[in-house]
């Protein structure tokens, strides 16, 4: 193809994009107030509202740019990614709207919601056992094919626009401003790539807010090390159920210098939690949106014993209806040694709220 009608396709790939942002607008602020927290205001922004269904939306859109922007991705070639499922699906949706082929490189264990939905986008998945580096197949499988590898572990933190552009950050900050307590205390989020959290922490820097960022990561979880320790090479002491959370190593995307405090939950907690957040805002999310609320309430027990008063911000990450064969199942849980019970009755005891 020529120049020129490389260039004519890229303005009408951007201009696509363009469209899909206008027409998904922005997602919800949903706000909570516990009994056992008197003075402290819960919001958790809904990033399953999105079109695919989760907080990836944003990061896919933004790798597609990037790629595009950086004349990395051409008319009619193929793209690939690495991924845990949520961002995969998100991508295969975006490489459906420009017409190109996708195939997503993920874990086995990935649940079988994800790659059912993944492949009704027209997608390809190259599911791999465990102790295979999916991000390396899939760098492999582009270098053979002319594919453009979208590299979302490496790339999240530098495709994302974190000063505006209206990122995750932006948003929140601008739905906040007519509360009670406009300026957060605390942002929480999850760390897959690290972009979400690299995102925030710069964008909180450059508005000059005292805002402070909150890791929410799987106990033992190699970012809760490696923050810890400063150290890039960290890797995760004990493996996690909570998907799109908890690597197994630092991924480049996380930046130690603008994450402020790193809360690490059970996995029995997080599953409680996602559990009580279909009690409290009456629709399923998924585990790591779970280890959201958890960490929020490990943050709000300090600001009570503090005697302080604010508001926590953090994330609905993904829609629970992906994990009904998984963490919503009472057979699987059983299988994996995860009485739910238990961890969901201190859950709400800490909460204050209303056994159902």
């Amino acid at each position: 193809m020529s120049a020129a009608g490389d260039r004519r396709w890229l303005k009408q790939a951007l201009a696509s994009l363009a469209q899909e942002a206008a027409r998904s607008a922005d997602t919800h602020l949903l706000r909570l107030e516990l009994p056992a927290f008197p003075g402290i205001d819960f919001y958790f922004k809904d990033e399953a509202s999105h079109p695919t269904g989760s907080l990836k939306h944003r990061l896919a859109r933004s790798l597609f740019l990037y790629a595009l922007c950086n004349g990395r991705l051409r008319e009619g070639q193929g793209v690939i990614d690495a991924s845990s499922g949520s961002t995969a699906i998100s991508e295969a949706w975006f490489a459906r709207l420009l017409g190109l082929r996708f195939q997503a490189v993920m874990p086995d264990c990935t649940a079988p919601a994800k790659v059912r939905l993944i492949r009704s986008l027209g997608a390809e998945c190259v599911l791999v056992p465990a102790g295979v580096d999916a991000s390396r197949l899939a760098r492999e499988r582009a270098a053979d094919d002319g594919l453009c590898y979208l590299d979302q572990f490496g790339l999240a933190e530098r495709a994302t626009d974190w000063r505006g552009n209206n990122n995750i950050a932006e948003s929140i900050l601008a739905q906040m401003a007519r509360e009670p307590q406009p300026e957060p205390v605390w942002i929480v989020c999850g760390a897959g790539t690290g972009g979400t959290s690299a995102t925030i922490g710069r964008y909180l820097r450059y508005r000059q807010l005292d805002t402070r960022t909150c890791v929410a990561e799987p106990a033992g979880g190699a970012f809760a090390h490696g923050w810890r320790t400063r150290s890039a090479a960290a890797v995760a002491s004990q493996p996690t159920l909570i998907e799109g959370i908890g690597r197994p190593r630092v991924e480049p995307g996380f930046l130690f210098e603008v994450v402020d405090a790193v809360q690490e939950v059970d996995d029995a907690d997080s599953i409680a939690g996602a559990w009580l957040l279909e009690e409290l805002l009456g629709r399923r999310y998924g585990g790591s949106s779970g280890t959201n609320l958890v960490a929020c309430l490990a943050l709000a027990e300090g600001m009570r014993e503090r005697g302080e008063r604010g508001s926590i911000v953090s994330l609905l990450c993904d829609r629970g209806e992906r994990y009904a064969e998984t963490l919503f199942d009472p057979i699987w849980l059983q299988a994996h040694g995860l009485p739910l019970a238990p961890a969901l009755h201190a859950l709400r005891e800490r909460l204050g709220a209303t056994p159902a």
